[in-house]
């Protein structure tokens, strides 16, 4: 059998940059090599596409480096690079040339998770892992996607989004809202980012100001969130139109919140798989993980993030992510593993939808 060529694109602007390349690694690492070749493409932070042995040489950076460094930076790659933004010629011709056949984006947050890269592959006639521009561009948006989770019926705590502009010229009015609306402590967030990156829990007015100026760092627009004194609880979901959901897992955070340290550089986290629920609850949180996929259009995969009340027992979907951390400890693939799906036969699966959505999109008549 002839092997595709998978082109595993990694980096980008944003700032889960260095998770993306972890995620890279494990994808790159756990690929079944006797079906596919792998292509590694790495964005760098200022927006250049390297070529396959430039990015080879940052996939094979340390931890250490990725985390305190950057991988780029430390490396010092000078690589004369192809503008995605340009869609000259032979940016086109690049993947033709090299015979790609299937791009997997481990592109975490914008530039990447937002449908930007999504839409310049769709208008390279090019295949690819993972939800489309419509969904992808959804889920991003923390803000947007909340409204669409209303409309399909599931609960959502209580919330409110401002832009940067508005922390800059409007603090006070913002200040007075989230104490009146939410109550302390409030959560802090770049409506647009993942991994944590840029959240903080404030319990006073001092902390809030802190956080708002801060999460602005990062986005355009903020959001600002109820604390729910709940568990946190995860699905992963995968498929096109027939959608399968996984057994659902526990995160108990070794901080106060999930935070990007927690997440990763810490990890002591204690991740529980499966989540030690009763099975009505499990199958609940289940049915509102596919609701949630369906609402927001996705495809090929994503993860659904749930809080689960202690006090009442109720289920409040947090949200969405669209391409999901795909590193040794992250909780989609350990999901998937414990519901009896191997990582190497996730990501052929993957592939797999992937390509039958593109064959099926070429149907389309376009005259």
């Amino acid at each position: 059998m002839k092997k595709k060529k998978v082109a595993i694109l990694f980096g980008g602007k944003s700032g889960e940059h260095e998770v993306s390349i972890m995620s890279a690694r494990s994808v790159a690492a756990a690929i079944d090599k006797k079906k596919y070749d792998v292509v590694p493409i790495h964005i760098t932070k200022d927006g250049r596409w390297l070529s396959p042995a430039a990015s080879h040489k940052v996939l094979g950076t340390n931890y250490e480096e990725l985390i305190h460094a950057g991988a780029e930076e430390k490396l010092k790659v000078q690589e004369r690079s192809v503008s995605a933004l340009a869609l000259r010629n032979r940016f086109a011709f690049d993947f033709q040339s090299e015979k790609i056949e299937i791009v997997f984006p481990v592109l975490h947050g914008p530039y990447g998770e937002d449908g930007t890269v999504q839409g310049l592959l769709e208008m390279l006639n090019v295949a690819y892992v993972g939800c489309g521009v419509l969904a992808s561009s959804l889920a991003m948006d923390k803000a947007m996607a909340k409204v669409h989770f209303e409309h399909a019926g599931l609960n959502v705590g209580k919330y409110f989004s401002v832009m940067r502009g508005e922390v800059e010229s409007h603090l006070k009015k913002i200040i007075a809202t989230a104490e009146r609306d939410l109550k302390y402590p409030v959560f802090i967030k770049p409506a647009n980012l993942g991994s944590s990156v840029g959240i903080s829990k404030a319990h006073n007015r001092s902390e809030l100001t802190r956080g708002l100026n801060f999460a602005a760092q990062f986005d355009r627009k903020i959001l600002l969130e109820a604390f729910i004194d709940a568990r946190e609880i995860e699905v992963a979901v995968l498929g096109n139109e027939d959608v399968a959901a996984s057994v659902a897992g526990e995160v108990e955070p070794c901080n106060e919140f999930y935070d990007y340290e927690a997440k990763y550089v810490k990890g002591d986290s204690r991740l529980t798989i499966p989540a030690a629920l009763p099975r009505k609850v499990i199958a609940q949180i289940r049915k509102a993980a596919v609701a949630a996929y369906t609402a927001l259009n996705c495809e090929g995969m994503a993860r659904v993030d749930f809080f689960l009340e202690r006090r009442t027992g109720k289920i409040f979907i947090n949200e969405i992510n669209t391409i999901p951390g795909f590193t040794s400890i992250s909780m989609y693939p350990k999901m998937f593993a414990a519901a009896g799906v191997s990582y190497p036969s996730l990501i052929s699966r993957l592939i797999d939808l992937a390509l039958a959505r593109h064959h099926d999109r070429r149907r389309n008549k376009v005259s």
